[in-house]
């Protein structure tokens, strides 16, 4: 399925289940099939909208990139999912979803698994400029292979990760990492004006097994928009859309 965004986009994706609609926003690496498998989940309770964010998969994109036209791409979702809805965004995504809660959009509630904000004890370089410049000179190893340094890949993981098949996967979503990084700001330090403007129901959700930083990054989201609920998932890291199962107790009880 498809809907338009405000500057004639067109945006893909699949709809399952009933009941009250959750829109779900992935992050850097991800289109709609990362979130399919949390949209079958949660399909039993709710009306799941998995979609390919602009760049990705099915949808389609603009000439130039600004990360207002991706809180109108979710705006367009709500929009056929009957005037309001709620929304889950992972990482990256996450980021946005809080974005489009800040922004006034008609949302219900928003969780945010692990935004990956910056922390004073966990600074991270702001490297837009240069995965542009590796992605300008059609060298789209080099940028993601710096894109997973930045968020705190070991250098010797990101070897391993060259020689598997997920590095295909990776290389051909290479050119969507700049709207990962703006979406995320310089330095991906939390826009706190940003957060303090939400005013529905939030709730942000670290990994009891991620590493501190993303652990901080949640924490610190959570401080930042008024009345957040923050929870750990224990056993759970960066990667829990592989296991979605894992979230449906804390969403279902937070999104009914």
């Amino acid at each position: 399925m498809n809907v338009t965004s405000a500057d004639g986009t067109t945006i893909t994706f699949d709809r399952r289940g009933s009941g009250a609609p959750v829109i779900l926003v992935g992050g850097a690496f991800n289109d709609r099939t990362t979130v399919a498998g949390l949209g079958e989940v949660l399909s039993a309770d709710f009306t799941t909208i998995a979609y390919d964010r602009r760049g990705r998969g099915d949808s389609g994109d603009a000439a130039e990139y600004a990360f207002e036209r991706e809180i109108e791409d979710i705006a367009a979702l709500i929009e056929h999912a009957g005037g309001s809805a709620s929304v889950f965004g992972h990482s990256s995504g996450a980021v946005l979803a809080l974005e489009a809660a800040a922004a006034g959009l008609p949302i219900e509630k928003v969780v945010a698994y692990e935004p990956p904000y910056a922390t004073p004890e966990h600074a991270r370089a702001d490297v837009l400029d240069e995965v542009k410049a590796q992605l300008a000179a059609g060298d789209r190893d080099a940028a993601v292979a710096t894109f997973l340094r930045v968020a705190g890949t070991p250098a010797e993981m990101v070897e391993g990760m060259k020689q598997a098949p997920v590095w295909g996967w990776f290389t051909a979503l290479a050119h969507t990492l700049p709207y990962d990084l703006t979406i995320c700001g310089p330095g991906a330090r939390v826009r706190e004006d940003h957060l303090a403007k939400i005013s529905i129901p939030a709730l942000v959700i670290g990994g009891g097994a991620s590493p501190e930083e993303l652990q901080a990054g949640a924490r610190v989201a959570a401080e930042a928009v008024p009345g957040a609920r923050h929870e750990t998932l224990e056993g759970q890291d960066h990667g829990v859309l592989q296991y979605p199962e894992t979230l449906k107790p804390l969403l279902t009880d937070f999104l009914k």
